[in-house]
């Protein structure tokens, strides 16, 4: 068993979608002492603060599996220069009932990938906004607002450029050092 049990949130629910790729791909380049488990986060329902006291089964899972963690990803498209509407319900349900937030001091990092040149610059900084209320230590450097053109990806789903793996090597080797920095 890995020493590292890393969550990975998608803030995604397309299956052919660029932020899943980029979060499949970037766990191939963690140390074996770490492993990675998709949370699941399409089965929430709609946060409504009045099931605060009787959290829907697919809400409790979701918050055991955030509290079992060592440390969380956070890899986010960029909808309409914000976080995606199925990541911030995600986490909304995860803080409450106030006072039994499953976030409170897990180390993250964030990135994401986007085919527009900002490549969710705006999303992740909203994002990092949000985490910081709920007291997750994100990770500040390096940043990865990843351009995924055509040819990001190659055919068994890793990176395809060098340059782009060396960099996404870094900023795995920073989070590796970020977490257990913070598990210590």
């Amino acid at each position: 068993m890995s020493q590292y049990q890393i969550g990975v949130i998608v803030g995604s629910l397309r299956k052919g979608s660029l932020n899943r790729k980029l979060a499949d791909a970037i766990v191939k380049l963690a140390p074996s002492a770490f492993s990675f488990k998709q949370l699941e986060i399409g089965d929430l329902p709609l946060y409504n603060q009045d099931d605060d006291a009787n959290q829907a089964p697919a809400v409790q899972r979701f918050k055991g599996e955030i509290v079992a963690a060592t440390g969380l990803i956070f890899v986010t498209p960029e909808y309409n220069r914000g976080v995606p509407g199925v990541l911030k319900n995600a986490i909304d349900h995860a803080s409450r009932p106030y006072g039994q937030s499953a976030w409170t001091n897990k180390p993250a990092g964030v990135l994401g990938a986007s085919v527009g040149v900002i490549g969710t610059a705006i999303a992740q900084q909203q994002l990092r906004t949000i985490l910081a209320c709920l007291d997750v230590h994100t990770m500040g450097l390096p940043e990865a607002f990843m351009h995924a053109k055509s040819g990001f990806f190659d055919e068994a789903g890793n990176i395809a450029n060098p340059d782009t793996t060396k960099f996404l090597q870094s900023w795995m080797d920073r989070y590796v050092a970020w977490v257990k920095q913070h598990a210590a």
